[in-house]
């Protein structure tokens, strides 16, 4: 699993504390165990001849292995120094495809309002754009072919303890944390491998 790339308490007063021990070492820890036993699992069934579990262990798999990536680009995606716009390449994308960078803002916070699991902004190589995807669970509305390069977790793991109900709130705060050097990044490491 990777390490938080700050100190848990470097996020407050937007994620605090409690929650950054509780979502990194006991949730995210969680999708690693079941990464490693999933494949486990499967690598038993081999041996053994026995498939009867497969399609459970697939499922397994699937779920726990989206998780972890989701949540190490969470960590990633977060900078007790962030906040601001994106730039440069990242941000002409943005305003090609949304519009303007007011408009990604408001529609990534109303795919956040009604994900189950992640608000993602995804880089699609096929069609050479970006968009805006509403993910449940961590893998249940993702796009094919689609690579992501923004995510935030809107599972109440993530926000209760500090906002209650208000995800809003949560989501607005989060923003403000973005690490848009690293998104650039992830987005840049994304173009230039397809293009």
């Amino acid at each position: 699993m990777v390490e938080l790339p700050y100190e848990y308490d470097a996020l407050e007063p937007a994620i605090s504390e409690q929650v950054m021990t509780w979502h990194h070492d006991t949730h995210h820890q969680g999708y690693v165990n079941g990464v490693n036993s999933a494949e486990e699992g499967l690598e038993a069934q081999r041996e053994e001849g026995d498939f009867s579990d497969t399609g459970s262990l697939l499922d397994q798999f699937t779920h726990n292995f989206c998780g972890n990536v989701l949540h190490e680009m969470f960590w990633n995606n977060l900078s007790p120094n962030g906040g601001g716009r994106p730039e440069g390449e990242l941000m002409e994308k943005i305003e090609e495809d949304f519009g303007s960078y007011e408009n990604w803002r408001e529609e990534f916070k109303a795919a956040a309002s009604s994900a189950s699991g992640w608000a993602l902004l995804v880089y699609i190589p096929y069609t050479d754009e970006l968009h805006n995807v509403a993910v449940d669970d961590h893998d249940d509305g993702a796009v094919w072919g689609a690579h992501p390069i923004l995510a935030v977790d809107v599972w109440e793991h993530s926000y209760y303890h500090d906002y209650g109900p208000d995800r809003g709130e949560f989501v607005e705060n989060v923003l403000d944390l973005v690490d848009w050097n690293d998104v650039h990044e992830n987005f840049m490491d994304m173009f230039e491998k397809f293009n």
